[in-house]
């Protein structure tokens, strides 16, 4: 099932259903046409959207800075896009998220 995610050029944009104050992070599964997300930061003051951003860029080897938001940034439906993603580094994430 590949409808959580759409490439623009070398950007990919990833539909996410967030759980914020999680025990630990975790990606994995689907919900809906989302990918589910578990983490630990507290959906205040733009925590969550920080600790998204650090957490795919390290999933994907991106520069914190290539990932953002860009849309639901104060809802649990979100999408972010990550600049300059490699294809390959995508599918292996994948398989580690086992989507």
């Amino acid at each position: 099932m590949a409808d959580f995610f759409t490439w623009e050029g070398a950007d990919l944009l990833l539909h996410l259903r967030v759980q914020p104050k999680a025990a630990q992070d975790r990606i994995g599964g689907t919900h809906d046409d989302a990918l589910k997300v578990r983490i630990t930061a507290p959906p205040t003051e733009g925590k969550a959207n920080q600790h998204l951003a650090r957490l795919f860029a390290k999933e994907l080897g991106l520069a914190k800075g290539a990932v953002a938001v860009a849309k639901g940034v104060k809802g649990k439906d979100k999408t972010l896009r990550l600049k300059e993603v490699d294809s390959q580094a995508f599918e292996a994430a994948r398989q580690r998220w086992g989507v």
